[in-house]
C-alpha cells in the first residue's frame, strides 16, 4: 500500500477550495439574494383570494389516455368553485354602473353554486343577497347559503317560460326591493320616520317576508345566465391564467355549459391566442347545447320533437345542461361537441378519488368524462384541459349519496375506466 503523502492532500484540498471560490465568485453561481425567498405581499381581503387556482396534472387520466389532462381547480376559491369568478365580476360591474349600491340586496335564482359565490362575496361589498333555487337541488346548498347570512327561496321547478321559474322569481324580488327602498325613502323624506322594509311572498303555499335592511339601497338582478359579467370574468381571468400556466403549450379545452359564461370566456380567449387550440362541449342529459353546436338546432333526445317537456329531463348533475341560448353561451367559440351520461358521471367521480384523491362535484366529473372523450378523439401525445367547477362537499345528499344514487338506478360498479371504453 502506498503512503499516503500529506503534501498531496494539501494540494488537493487546495484545488477543491479554490474551485468552490471559484463557482460560488463566478456570473453562473447562484446569487445569494434568490436563497432569501422575496417576500410576497398579503393579498387584500376575500376578494383577492379569488382566482389565480392551481392547474393539476389528473395522473389517472392522463396515464390512461396518453394525453396530458389538467384540471383546473377551481373549487379551491374561497366560496369553493369557479362562480366566485362570475359573482365579483357582476357585483364589481354593477357597483361602477351604478345599478347596484353599498347597502343593496343582489338576487339570483341559482341551483346553487353561483348564490353561494354570491352569499360569499355581497358581504365583502357591504350587500345582502337573496337566493332563488329549486327546490330539488341539494338540501346542503340551501344550508350553505343560510349559513353565509343570506336569505333562500326555495321554490318548485318549472319550465323558464313559466312566471314562477327560479329566475323569474329573482328577477322581480329585485324589483320589488327597489320599489321598497323608493317608499323608504318617500317616507323619510316627508316625515322623517323610518319603515320597516320587508317583502312579502308566497313559497310551497306559505307566506313568508324577507326582510330588508333598515337603509336598504334598493335590489340588483344579478342575471348570470344573461349578464356578460359572466363571459367577461372568463375571458379577463379564467382563461389568460390557463395560457400562463400551460405556457400556451395546449391543443384542447372542454367544459359543460350551464349559463355558457365558462366555456365561452375560456374558448374564446384560447382560440384569439392561438386558433388551433380545439375548444368543445361536454353535454349531460336532457341538454340540448350538443345538438346546437353539431347540428344547429336546439333539440334532446329525451324530447320528443314539437312537444317540449315543461320540466327539463332530470339529472344528477346539477348546474349544467339547458334548454335554451344564452347570451354568454352565445359568446363560445366551439369546435364539437360530446354527449355525456349521469352513470359516466357518478363513475368517474368514483374513479378519481380511488385514483387521485380527487373529491369532485358532478359537473367537475362530467368536464372530466369530457377530457378523456376528447383525449379519445385527437389521440394521445395532446394537452387537453378542463375545469374542476367545485368538490364534492356541496353534493352529498345526492351526487354522493349512495342510497340515492341506487333508487335511480346509478350505483358505481367499475373497476377502471371501463365505462369510458378504456382497458
Amino acid at each position: 500500500m502506498a503512503p499516503v503523502t500529506t503534501t498531496g492532500a494539501i494540494v488537493a484540498a487546495a484545488a477543491i477550495s479554490i474551485a468552490v471560490l471559484s463557482y460560488l465568485f463566478s456570473s453562473k453561481k447562484p446569487n445569494l439574494a434568490l436563497l432569501k425567498k422575496k417576500k410576497k405581499k398579503p393579498r387584500n381581503g376575500l376578494i383577492d383570494a379569488i382566482g389565480n387556482t392551481p392547474l393539476i396534472r389528473i395522473n389517472s387520466l392522463s396515464d390512461a389516455t396518453g394525453c396530458e389532462i389538467l384540471g383546473k381547480c377551481e373549487f379551491l376559491n374561497p366560496g369553493g368553485s369557479v362562480k366566485d369568478r362570475v359573482a365579483i365580476k357582476i357585483i364589481e360591474e354593477a357597483l361602477e354602473s351604478g345599478k347596484l349600491a353599498q347597502g343593496g340586496v343582489v338576487t339570483e335564482g341559482s341551483a346553487g353554486s353561483t348564490a353561494i359565490s354570491l352569499a360569499t362575496v355581497a358581504p365583502a361589498y357591504g350587500c345582502k343577497c337573496h337566493v332563488v333555487i329549486p327546490d330539488d337541488a341539494a338540501i346542503e346548498k340551501s344550508q350553505i347559503i343560510e349559513s353565509l347570512g343570506a336569505t333562500v327561496e326555495r321554490v318548485r321547478p318549472v319550465s323558464i317560460t313559466h312566471r314562477d321559474h327560479f329566475v323569474n322569481i329573482a328577477r322581480r324580488r329585485a324589483l320589488e326591493a327597489n320599489e321598497a327602498a323608493s317608499k323608504h325613502r318617500k317616507a323619510d323624506q316627508m316625515n322623517g320616520k323610518s319603515l320597516e322594509q320587508t317583502i312579502d311572498y308566497t313559497t310551497g303555499g306559505e307566506k313568508q317576508s324577507l326582510a330588508l335592511p333598515h337603509n336598504c339601497k334598493g335590489g340588483f338582478f344579478a342575471d348570470q345566465f344573461e349578464n356578460l359579467a359572466n363571459f367577461r370574468a372568463h375571458y379577463e381571468g379564467t382563461g389568460p391564467e390557463i395560457w400562463d400556466q400551460t405556457g400556451g403549450s395546449l391543443d384542447a379545452f372542454v367544459a359543460a355549459a350551464g349559463t355558457g359564461g365558462t366555456v365561452a370566456g375560456v374558448s374564446r380567449f384560447l382560440q384569439e391566442k392561438n386558433p388551433n387550440i380545439k375548444c368543445f362541449l361536454i353535454d349531460p342529459p336532457g341538454s340540448g347545447l350538443f345538438n346546437k353546436v353539431t347540428r344547429g338546432v336546439m333539440y334532446t333526445r329525451e324530447e320528443a320533437e314539437g312537444q317540449r317537456l315543461k320540466n327539463p329531463f332530470d339529472t344528477i348533475t346539477e348546474g349544467i345542461g339547458i334548454n335554451r341560448l344564452t347570451q354568454n353561451f352565445m359568446m363560445a367559440k366551439l369546435d364539437g361537441a360530446f354527449r355525456g351520461t349521469d352513470l359516466e358521471a357518478v363513475e368517474m367521480s368514483r374513479f378519481l378519488l380511488k385514483n387521485d384523491g380527487l373529491f369532485l362535484g358532478s359537473s367537475s366529473a362530467m368536464n372530466c368524462v369530457g377530457a378523456v372523450r376528447v383525449a379519445q378523439s385527437i389521440g394521445p401525445g395532446h394537452t387537453i384541459v378542463t375545469i374542476l367547477c367545485d368538490s364534492g362537499m356541496r353534493h352529498l345528499s345526492k351526487f354522493c349519496n349512495a342510497e340515492y344514487l341506487s333508487q335511480h338506478g346509478l350505483t358505481p360498479k367499475a373497476i377502471g375506466l371501463e365505462f369510458l371504453g378504456i382497458r
